[in-house]
């Protein structure tokens, strides 16, 4: 088995065989790492160089655990300055890199597109770990994988993401990847945070957070994005959090247990209270831990169509 794409791009471009198999793998992946010796000789003739013009922590310190666990080698270039947002000199930034001879290349970029832009002009494989607030792939994967943990399938599930839906990249590639897998989805959140693209996708829109808690058996909290935002989208914080925040109040007085999800870092009392993120609804830290699981995955299987590298045991 082996995916049907070179570079991970979007969810939008990799089908459901993919994502299982991406599952399947980062199961695998999720033994070894709870083994005393957590590392796996399987890439250790590939050289991956991480390329961050945005800053990231989690996500950047998750790659790159993922990349040594599998003994790449590893290269880090950040450039939090967005000087570098033209296509030229992105491509120049990359052409260096890949003249030391680079594999693979995981790129976060604060322009949509980015990524593709990019594997169509070097020759190497690409990961894209967000770019602006297009996609965030790895994060929908290990979402979903979370919730196929949790609650044994994703198909069938009613999952609502709420809060800053017009700024998240993570929200759009989790609408594709639970789409795919064949659960229902709803989005939740002040209407000027919500895209008019939802209803072409063919996404329930609901404005009332008790409605959707009581709806769903998944919530994703997200993240309230000011950094991306150059308007007022909401009256206060104070404001979004008493219609969109959740608290323990609140997941106590629903008729059923939900799961609660958050993609991080936490703004803990806006979108969601400190007793609910380390309530035992909560699988923030699973998804923590997952993320070096799928990311293995994903490297691995990409790694494998280079080159055929060592057995994964």
């Amino acid at each position: 088995m082996e995916l049907s794409v070179n570079h991970l791009l979007g969810i939008k471009y990799i089908t459901e065989a993919d994502i299982q198999l991406i599952f399947e793998t980062a199961d695998h992946f999720k033994e070894v790492i709870n083994r005393p010796i957590k590392k796996v000789p399987s890439l250790r003739d590939i050289t991956i160089a991480n390329l961050f013009f945005e800053n990231s922590t989690r996500t950047k310190l998750s790659f790159e655990l993922a990349e040594k666990r599998l003994s790449a080698d590893v290269i880090n270039f950040a450039s939090s300055s967005s000087s570098v947002t033209k296509g030229e000199t992105l491509i120049d930034t990359v052409n260096n890199i890949l003249s030391m001879k680079v594999d693979m290349v995981v790129m976060r970029h604060p322009n949509p597109g980015a990524g593709v832009f990019l594997s169509k002009h070097v020759n190497a494989s690409i990961i894209n770990a967000g770019d602006g607030a297009h996609e965030h792939p790895t994060q929908a994967l290990l979402d979903t994988y979370s919730i196929r943990e949790k609650l044994g399938d994703v198909a069938g599930k009613k999952v609502v993401i709420v809060g800053d839906i017009l700024h998240s990249r993570v929200a759009l590639s989790n609408i594709f990847a639970l789409q795919k897998l064949g659960a229902t989805v709803k989005v939740c959140g002040p209407k000027t945070l919500i895209p008019k693209y939802m209803e072409k996708l063919e996404i329930g829109v609901e404005t009332n957070l008790r409605k959707a808690l009581e709806w769903c058996d998944v919530a994703n909290m997200l993240r309230v994005q000011n950094e991306r935002m150059d308007i007022s989208y909401f009256p206060t914080t104070r404001e979004y959090t008493q219609q969109f925040g959740l608290n323990k109040q609140l997941l106590d007085s629903l008729n059923k247990e939900i799961v609660v999800m958050h993609p991080g870092p936490i703004n803990r009392g806006v979108e969601i209270t400190s007793d609910v993120a380390d309530s035992k609804q909560s699988i923030i830290l699973e998804q923590v831990q997952n993320g070096v699981a799928i990311r293995m995955a994903v490297i691995y299987l990409l790694a494998s169509k280079i080159k055929h590298p060592e057995n994964i045991n």
